[in-house]
């Protein structure tokens, strides 16, 4: 009996730890295309590495609805997301995959009160997007990479999240003039609220940046963790960055602190980063407490 006893005591002392301490409730915001029903392995990764944590998966611009501009996207995922951290004294983390990452910097950056302590961002295009890829031929069969400016940086290609941080490195000038979100978020146009921006930005406890080689459609793919295209389409890494070197939301002071995680992980086609089980341990988990 003594052995068992010697089993169990250390049993309960996990379960009234995790029961005492809880864990921080993770919200996840879904990428373009997605609806919160493909999140279900993710779901069950965290719940089985730390049980009875609360995760809302926000069921907000599902499938085609994604399409929708992003600043119509972050004010709609704010106010889902908003009740819930308003209910959670100790915080929370988010989750967000793909274009839900651009979403969650939008959130953070506007919302003086947020109380997000992670914020992962898995697979998304943060330095923005420059890529011939299904979707790109699907969305949009008369294009192709090197002429979607053209549609992309009008008032029109403007109502169409993709084109919000569409990055052309070959005309620098009309994406930082034209570009309503990714230019703004990045202070690579004036922009009269960056300081405050900067500020709520760095309300976060850590930003862990995942992305792998093998993406497929993040182009490229190092935009995952803030590298981007030159205008010679030579990846320029996020450190060399003028966003960085100016640290002009706060990605330089994050990396001082201490609070800057990148996590490269090779053979991940961009689908699968949710589903991915060793992404979940090796990128993320430790990251959720």
């Amino acid at each position: 009996m003594v052995g068992a006893a010697g089993l169990l005591y250390p049993l309960l002392g996990a379960c009234l730890w995790a029961a005492v301490v809880g864990y921080k409730p993770v919200i996840i915001v879904h990428g373009l295309f997605d609806s919160s029903g493909d999140f279900k392995n993710l779901q069950r990764f965290i719940n089985e590495s730390h049980p009875g944590t609360n995760v809302t998966v926000i069921d907000l611009f599902d499938r085609s609805a994604s399409l929708e501009p992003m600043w119509k996207q972050v004010e709609g995922f704010k106010s889902a997301i908003y009740p819930i951290m308003q209910n959670a004294a100790d915080g929370v983390h988010f989750i967000c995959y793909s274009q839900g990452g651009l979403v969650c910097r939008g959130i953070l950056s506007t919302l003086s009160d947020h109380n997000v302590h992670s914020f992962i961002s898995l697979s998304s295009p943060q330095a923005g997007q420059y890529g011939d890829t299904d979707y790109l031929k699907y969305l949009f069969p008369q294009f192709v990479k090197s002429n979607l400016y053209h549609l992309c940086y009008t008032a029109i290609g403007q109502r169409i999240s993709i084109c919000n941080y569409w990055n052309d490195p070959h005309h620098r000038n009309l994406y930082v003039n034209s570009s309503d979100y990714l230019a703004l978020l990045n202070s690579e146009r004036p922009n009269p609220n960056s300081t405050e921006w900067k500020k709520n930005f760095l309300k976060i406890q850590k930003l862990v940046l995942i992305g792998g080689p093998d993406d497929g459609v993040i182009t490229p793919w190092q935009s995952s963790h803030f590298g981007f295209y030159d205008d010679n389409e030579t990846v320029v890494e996020m450190q060399h960055q003028d966003l960085y070197l100016r640290d002009v939301f706060g990605l330089k002071t994050l990396a001082a602190r201490g609070d800057l995680i990148i996590c490269s992980v090779p053979g991940v086609e961009h689908v699968w980063w949710h589903s991915n089980e060793t992404v979940f341990h090796t990128c993320m988990e430790k990251w959720l407490v």
